[in-house]
């Protein structure tokens, strides 16, 4: 975005005494910082606490451009952030937009679904209380933070303007904790025929690791054979694992093992230790397990799944039958959910019921933690809401979870401004011009592709189902 399309600069005064925001507020100097560059932007750096300890960040540049960015932050440590990277916050403060955002609540687990959405409209309250009110107010959120962004997104009409999410879960906590769980139990029911491995319900953090240091095991024991490696291929179609790994070419389109060597390297990089973190968090949030797959044909899930060509070759090649294999974990599938922890989860762990603001969403094409295809999940919500025209999608073409540039953030960004400011998207969204306006930038570069999704392998399309 150029000088002439910003809102008007305008300089801000802050005063220097504290003043209670709830709990607590205080303005202190810039903090020390090894990104100098940033530090010289900013004006004010502003801290509070929220009535639920929560805490929260602010940064304001010397000229404000007089928009507001609202950052949620992705799972992990409950500490206030208000920009994905580093790099962006330098950029974004540079520009002349003020940032925001909050730890959400430290006493809860860090799946924080329960209190994001109202912490990030308390720290917006209390910001404001400050600074004053913005010409403009914009939601942004990665991962996790990301399906928080959706819900304010929805939510927040007459409080924010819009709303940019990256990597976003925004199919929601009930379908990823469904699709996982048939990756673990396929990983348990085949690599581990006879024992007991405990899936859901974990006692404690311990409990979680625990399970992921035994399927971990097994994935590791299972890929010195054929066998083992299709069994692999048939868990990652149902986890909607990519093809394509961090430092490693894109392999060909039928090439089934190179893409099955690929899945397994997410598999050895630990991404099970992360998924078993995440239920263990997830299921202190709910109160409960809200997974199941009872009910689950196996046969039917991988039908759907656009892995499923690379499974059928693969179990060929081995000289395995996939028709028992589909079976048996049918047959097996007794694993039920409590119910009142389906009702808190469909409650708080959702997006998509309807948009009240423009959003426009990015994803990596091989996202391994929260996979591109639940692009096209939420998608079909917000249409079937009458709210398709809000939404924008755009996807760069890159592996790894919320490994954007700086320059491809940016470029949403503005993309995102001239919807807003103008009531139309235009062509601002496509990928021609996404990477136009992240090239000219002249920052780290940019990948946007012209990309559609497939479709989230989940087999449960009635959300009470358990």
């Amino acid at each position: 975005m150029n000088a002439s399309a910003r809102p008007r600069t305008r300089r801000i005064r802050i005063a220097l005494a504290s003043t209670a925001v709830v709990a607590s507020t205080a303005l202190v100097a810039p903090l020390p910082s090894a990104d100098a560059q940033a530090d010289a932007h900013v004006a004010g750096h502003l801290t509070g606490t929220l009535a639920d300890g929560a805490t929260w960040v602010a940064d304001v540049p010397e000229q404000w451009n007089g928009t507001l960015l609202l950052f949620s932050h992705g799972f992990g440590p409950l500490v206030a952030r208000n920009a994905p990277t580093d790099a962006v916050r330098t950029e974004l403060l540079s520009q002349g937009y003020a940032l925001a955002g909050s730890s959400y609540d430290p006493n809860g687990p860090m799946w924080a679904l329960n209190s994001a959405e109202r912490d990030q409209f308390a720290t917006l309250d209390a910001v404001i209380a400050k600074i004053g009110t913005p010409q403009r107010t914009l939601a942004m959120g990665n991962s996790m933070g990301g399906l928080v962004n959706a819900q304010l997104a929805r939510d927040g009409g007459g409080r924010i303007d819009g709303a940019l999410g990256q990597c976003g879960l925004v199919a929601g906590g009930v379908d990823l904790d469904n699709y996982q769980l048939d990756a673990e139990y396929t990983l348990a029911r085949l690599l581990l025929p006879g024992e007991e491995v405990k899936l859901v319900r974990f006692d404690s953090a311990a409990d979680a690791a625990a399970t992921a240091k035994k399927l971990t095991d097994a994935v590791t024991a299972a890929q010195a054979t054929p066998q083992g490696r299709a069994r692999i291929a048939l868990a990652a179609a149902f986890l909607n694992l990519p093809a394509w790994a961090p430092g490693q070419e894109q392999p060909p389109a039928t090439d089934w093992a190179g893409q099955q060597e690929q899945q397994y390297a997410w598999f050895a990089q630990g991404i099970l230790s992360f998924v078993e973190g995440g239920r263990f968090a997830m299921e202190q949030s709910a109160g409960g397990n809200n997974s199941w797959n009872k009910g689950v044909d196996y046969a039917r899930l991988l039908a759907g799944s656009v892995h499923a060509p690379q499974v059928r070759a693969l179990y060929r090649a081995a000289g395995l039958d996939l028709r028992t294999d589909l079976s048996t974990l049918t047959a097996g599938a007794g694993i039920t959910a409590d119910p009142a922890a389906v009702r808190t989860a469909q409650r708080t762990f959702t997006a998509g019921q309807g948009l009240e603001v423009p959003l426009l969403d990015i994803h990596t094409t091989a996202d391994n933690l929260v996979p591109v295809e639940q692009e096209s999940r939420f998608a079909s919500r917000v249409r079937a809401s009458g709210d398709g025209a809000l939404l924008r999608q755009a996807f760069v073409e890159r592996q790894g979870h919320c490994t954007f540039t700086t320059a491809e953030t940016v470029a949403a960004l503005h993309a995102l401004e001239h919807r807003v400011s103008t009531g139309h998207w235009d062509d601002a969204a496509t990928p021609a011009a996404l990477q136009r306006s992240a090239t000219a930038l002249g920052l780290d570069g940019a990948a946007y592709v012209t990309y559609r999704p497939a479709q989230l392998t989940v087999g449960r399309d009635r959300p009470g189902q358990h």
